[in-house]
């Protein structure tokens, strides 16, 4: 099965960027969906950004405008670039994907902890 493997997560302050990397070992992410969810603590988890296998791209509403999900032409690495970051991204990111049929089948990364100070 394939791993997931996140980087690039610390701390920054307020208004500062961070670019999260997450790659898929051995093979390319597969048709499916691939992308970024954070869980703050004390909270459930939520989708951040997402490619479709159409392509399409899709934002958490409290990100939008302010990150940008991409890939690069391998296609087995997915970046989170982030920008103005606020105290309420405070969150560890995991980097998902979903395959097979249905989507049915999860694979996770293990997480990367992101800390914005005010």
């Amino acid at each position: 099965q394939v791993q997931l493997v996140e980087s690039g997560g610390g701390l920054v302050q307020a208004g500062g960027s961070l670019r999260l990397a997450c790659v898929a070992s051995g093979r390319p992410f597969r048709s499916g969906s691939v992308g970024w969810w954070r869980q703050a603590p004390g909270k459930q988890r939520e989708m951040v950004a997402a490619f479709s296998n159409t392509g399409s791209i899709h934002y958490g509403d409290s990100v939008k405008g302010r990150f940008t999900i991409s890939k690069d032409n391998a296609g087995n690495t997915v970046y989170l670039q982030m920008n103005s970051l606020k105290p309420e991204d405070t969150a560890v990111y995991y980097c998902q994907e979903r395959s097979g049929p249905g989507w049915g089948t999860i694979t996770w990364g293990q997480g990367t902890q992101v800390t914005v100070s005010s």
